[in-house]
Parts: structure tokens; sequence; C-alpha cells
């Protein structure tokens, strides 16, 4: 029997390439975006093409009841959760001065929120068999903080303590949580930057360059191997730039 993964905001960037990544290697994949399914049906294709199964899901996940939805529709075809990759999640630049509340609200519940509702939900899967997996994609900013992302960095640093207290819960049932810290990703959540911008950004990491969404999804998978001793970790994937 195939394993199943769980990976949510899989219609672009990280979880795209993430979700490719586990088709590529037997997984059946479940997948969900917030809004664009056009583009979410399109992973589900390219995940179709090697010969797994593939359930897609358009939602808002930061929103429980929508979020119960779409794990009944996963239990409809598998009784098992392998892999949760919580990767959904959306930015904010401004002023903290200038932003709503609303928009503090939104960001929060699609960044953090929607980690409280998957887990909570894919948990009790993971309890029947005493085994499981939970990546959080994180980011450098919940580490140390941006100006201009005060709400992004609070939502980060609190998927980074999440992970470390949820770590220490699950870890007798052998089930791990561990968080990649990522740095500056070549996806469209960082298209608002200018050229300059970027060539400026780049030349503070180490490396000299912005990571591709592949390259994290390449590092998500390689926590597959990794044994259940491994967890409460918030693995920096940043270039050296976070050091």
């Amino acid at each position: 029997m195939n394993k199943t993964v769980v990976v949510t905001g899989a219609s672009r960037g990280i979880g795209r390439a993430v979700s490719i990544y586990y088709a590529q290697n037997g997984f059946n994949v479940c997948i969900c975006c917030r809004k664009n399914s056009e583009m979410l049906e399109k992973v589900r294709q390219e995940i179709l093409n090697y010969g797994v199964e593939c359930i897609a899901y358009t939602g808002d996940i930061g929103n429980f009841q929508k979020c119960e939805t779409f794990f009944k529709l996963i239990a409809q075809s598998y009784s098992k959760i392998d892999i949760l990759v919580n990767n959904a999640g959306i930015s904010h630049i401004g002023l903290l001065q200038d932003m709503s509340p609303d928009e503090w609200h939104n960001i929060v519940e699609a960044n953090l929120t929607s980690v409280f509702n998957c887990c909570k939900l894919a948990i009790p899967i993971m309890l029947s068999r005493h085994a499981g997996k939970i990546v959080n994609i994180s980011s450098v900013w919940g580490c140390v903080g941006a100006s201009t992302e005060v709400a992004y960095s609070a939502t980060k640093g609190g998927i980074n303590s999440f992970t470390k207290a949820l770590a220490k819960e699950l870890a007798p049932s052998g089930i791990s949580v561990n968080a990649i810290s990522c740095g500056m990703i070549d996806t469209q959540m960082n298209a608002g930057f200018t050229p300059e911008e970027i060539t400026e950004i780049c030349e503070e990491i180490p490396c000299g360059r912005m990571a591709s969404a592949e390259e994290v999804g390449d590092f998500a998978a390689l926590l597959l191997k990794a044994s259940p001793y491994m967890t409460g970790q918030i693995i920096g994937f940043d270039g050296g730039w976070g050091v």
C-alpha cells in the first residue's frame, strides 16, 4: 500500500515542489490551496502522471470547518496519513501601524491557525498507528524577525514554538514534528521585490543566491529518512543567511 502525504498550500511554489517530489517517490498525495483551483488542478494532473493517486481540495484551511471538510475527503479514500506538510501561508509587507485588524487576523489564520487545524485533525490518525511525521514550513524571519514584516515574522515564530512544544507531546507516540526555516526562496511570494532588491538580499546570503522551490522540496523529502528520534528541530535552509 502506498504511503499518504498531505501538503497544504500546494498550488505553486514550495507546496507544489514538495507534492511532486513525494509523488515521484510513490506517495499518494492530498493537496489543497486557498482559492486557485485551476493551478491546483494542474498540480494534481502532474502528480497523476507518476502513477499515484491525488486528492485536491480548494478552501481556506485557516477555517476549521473547511479544513475538516478536506480531512473528511481524505478519510474517504485513505485510512492513514503518514506525513503532514504544513506549507500554506501568505505574506504581508508594510508598517505595523498601517496594518488593519482584518489584515492581521487574515495572516494569522492563514499561516498559524491552519497549522493548528491540520495537526488537530491529523494527529488522531497518526496516533492510531504510533507513527507519522509532521513537517512545518517556517522562515528565517520566525527566528530573527524582519522590519515591515512583523505579522509574518510573528506567525513563523509561532510555528517554531508550536513545533517544539508539539514534538514533546508526540515523541512518546513515535511521531516526529520538525520545521524547516526557509531563507530567500525563488517563489511568487517574493515576486514583489525589484531585481535590485533581490540582488541586495542575495549579497547578504553566504551562498550568494536564492534557493529554488524544488530545492526545498528535495530537502523536505530527506526528512522521510530521519529517525523519529530527530524531533522538535527548527532546521535552517537559508544558504547560511540566518547563522
